[in-house]
């Protein structure tokens, strides 16, 4: 990971002063959504006066998410190697945090341009979003294809992953006995 202290100051000065109460950066088995090999961040906003409450969080995040959209642009391109950026309002009181280091509530997550497209030989525009969950061991073994080399994110081993199933002969015998299927419902 690239040096803790280095990325909390480039990001604190990225927006206005006051702006940003604390930065947290992430490194794999910090958080669940950082992968091997990648670092997050986690940008807590200040409240300045602003009561605490779940809509007064939406008012801050919406209104910051609007303000910071040409500096998110330029941090993308200035830390590459930055996987995810989540955005939430501070929480001062500790009894808050229940839901752990970050407490709960509505923020929002900016993803730097290497993840939100797929592979160069596959267009963004050309790839469905799925979202799944995953146990701890599945999760093991799809971080550790990762640090093994097979794939360079979560997702891309997961499109590997479905790959190696189209290819196996049976694959292509359950097509077959799905399509007969659906021929015969529209029987009915």
């Amino acid at each position: 990971m690239e040096n803790a202290d280095r990325i909390q100051e480039q990001v604190r000065s990225a927006f206005p002063e006051g702006s940003v109460e604390r930065v947290q950066v992430l490194a794999y088995g910090d958080d669940p959504g950082v992968e091997p090999g990648e670092t997050a961040v986690r940008v807590f906003i200040s409240r300045a006066g602003r009561p605490e409450g779940m809509e007064a969080d939406k008012e801050i995040i919406k209104a910051f998410e609007e303000v910071s959209r040409p500096v998110l642009k330029r941090m993308s391109d200035e830390l590459p190697f930055i996987g995810w950026i989540d955005f939430r309002p501070d929480v001062q009181d500790e009894s808050a945090r229940s839901g752990g280091p970050f407490g709960t509530g509505p923020f929002f997550r900016f993803k730097t341009r290497r993840d939100q497209c797929g592979p160069p030989d596959e267009p963004s525009e050309q790839l469905t979003p799925v979202m799944t969950r995953l146990g701890a061991a599945d999760l093991a073994t799809v971080d550790t294809l990762i640090a093994a080399g097979i794939a360079n994110s979560r997702a891309e081993i997961l499109r590997w992953a479905v790959g190696r199933i189209r290819e196996n002969p049976a694959y292509a015998q359950l097509q077959d006995r799905v399509h007969e299927i659906s021929e015969l419902k529209t029987q009915f």
